[in-house]
């Protein structure tokens, strides 16, 4: 998922960041030994201006409580997060407190980037966190990471493709998408959905393959998917692809297109996040008023996703102890159930999400209501299906690769699964 540009570009990008630093270091210098405080910076990942008022209230509060800590929000377009924040730590000018995916930042953790939080974070504000979600921040046994909002996939539907289609029950599971693909294109010319195998985007398919029942690497981190399940699971895709059951296009596009094809009506099944329903209501209405939710769909394991941010503070922070008990306040109870309800997102500790916001459904429920408590539901038995690891985007690069080979015709399946397996392990 990381593209690094040239070694020259993030030279003077490294260099103009510790001149910035530098000056910016002098001033913060200055202030603090006029002010007495400390300041925090934050960043978060395309969070304005929708949760602006939010984020103002949360700092007011915060420094209100703490008077010797001012906090300074930055908030960074996603697409610009990834190389801002590279260029920040190999600049070893980087925020105090970082609002990433674990994806992501177990690639830096692996370069020892992040605070090691096992040694700042008491075990018993620890637990207070749903445990398998705490797992997605650690990489080799170290906590790099506090979990914040979470997200879990269902199925968004449209019943009257359905109706078309004849179907009158929604698939839950990858064989019976399969069969339900086959019919809503012979009936109605339709596909059923979209899922991409960009390298660079979207994780759903090698997800798909853990819901199958496929091991991705082993103990020793070798590859561990050339198994009769990991064949299984390259044959499933690619007979989806050869068959004409998937648009073409889902070589080239992301995700980003599954969400356009439903909202234009040319797809019948979306899998995604409760939050995409306001969008489809915005800009589809019609679709959204026909629209139907459903768990999302797995494999025969009946594993559920589970999407995971997090927070981080830069091993080279210069106030650890500020951003901690930041980072703290931010993902705490409180303030993770009031930002789940802005953000019509699934908060990562166990009291917020036993409140009853995410258990009762009014008698005239809205889809967006209903699919508030479904997925908090799902969340019990959610997981982080693919591993933690500091290459993990070497890895779906290799599958995806090698799928869109076999799907193209360039591979027999049996050869695609081996040379991504030898891909991973050569790396």
């Amino acid at each position: 998922m990381i593209q690094l540009r040239k070694f020259k570009q993030l030279v003077a990008l490294g260099l103009l960041g510790l001149l910035t630093s530098w000056i910016v270091s002098c001033s913060t210098t200055t202030k603090q030994a006029s002010s007495g405080a400390a300041t925090v910076e934050f960043w978060t990942m395309q969070l304005q201006p929708e949760f602006t008022d939010y984020f103002k209230s949360l700092i007011t509060n915060f420094e209100s409580q703490n008077p010797g800590i001012k906090v300074n929000w930055v908030d960074v377009p996603w697409a610009a997060m990834e190389n801002k924040i590279l260029t920040a730590v190999s600049a070893k000018t980087p925020p105090d407190v970082v609002n990433l995916n674990p994806g992501f930042a177990s690639q830096l953790a692996g370069r020892n980037a992040w605070l090691d939080l096992d040694a700042k974070v008491p075990n018993d504000v620890r637990s207070s966190y749903l445990p398998n979600i705490w797992k997605a921040s650690t990489l080799n046994g170290k906590s790099f990471g506090i979990p914040w909002y979470l997200t879990t996939r269902l199925t968004i539907y449209n019943t009257d493709l359905l109706k078309q289609a004849g179907i009158n029950k929604v698939p839950t599971t990858y064989a019976e998408l399969a069969q339900a693909a086959q019919l809503i294109k012979d009936k109605t010319g339709k596909y059923a959905f979209f899922v991409t195998f960009v390298p660079q985007d979207s994780g759903e398919v090698l997800e798909s393959f853990v819901q199958m029942g496929v091991t991705l690497v082993d103990a020793e981190g070798k590859a561990a998917f050339n198994s009769a399940q990991g064949k299984a699971a390259f044959q499933y895709w690619v007979d989806l692809y050869k068959k004409g059951l998937l648009p073409k296009e889902a070589l080239t596009q992301g995700h980003r297109h599954a969400i356009d094809l439903y909202q234009s009506g040319e797809t019948t099944f979306l899998a995604s996040g409760a939050e995409f329903l306001e969008t489809i209501a915005n800009n589809a209405p019609k679709i959204a008023q026909a629209s139907g939710i459903a768990p999302q769909f797995t494999g025969d394991t009946g594993k559920k996703n589970v999407a995971v941010m997090n927070i981080v503070i830069p091993r080279d922070t210069k106030q650890p102890d500020s951003a901690v008990k930041f980072a703290l306040f931010v993902t705490n109870d409180e303030n993770q159930l009031a930002f789940a309800k802005a953000a019509n997102v699934l908060p990562s500790t166990i009291k917020a999400l036993s409140d009853s916001y995410f258990k009762d459904v009014p008698a005239n429920a809205s889809t967006l209501e209903k699919a508030r408590v479904m997925t908090a539901k799902e969340l019990q038995q959610a997981e982080i299906l693919t591993p933690t690891l500091k290459d993990f985007n070497k890895l779906q690069k290799a599958v995806y690769e090698n799928l869109q080979a076999a799907m193209l015709g360039e591979k027999t399946v049996d050869k695609a699964v081996e040379d991504a397996a030898q891909g991973w392990d050569n790396r």
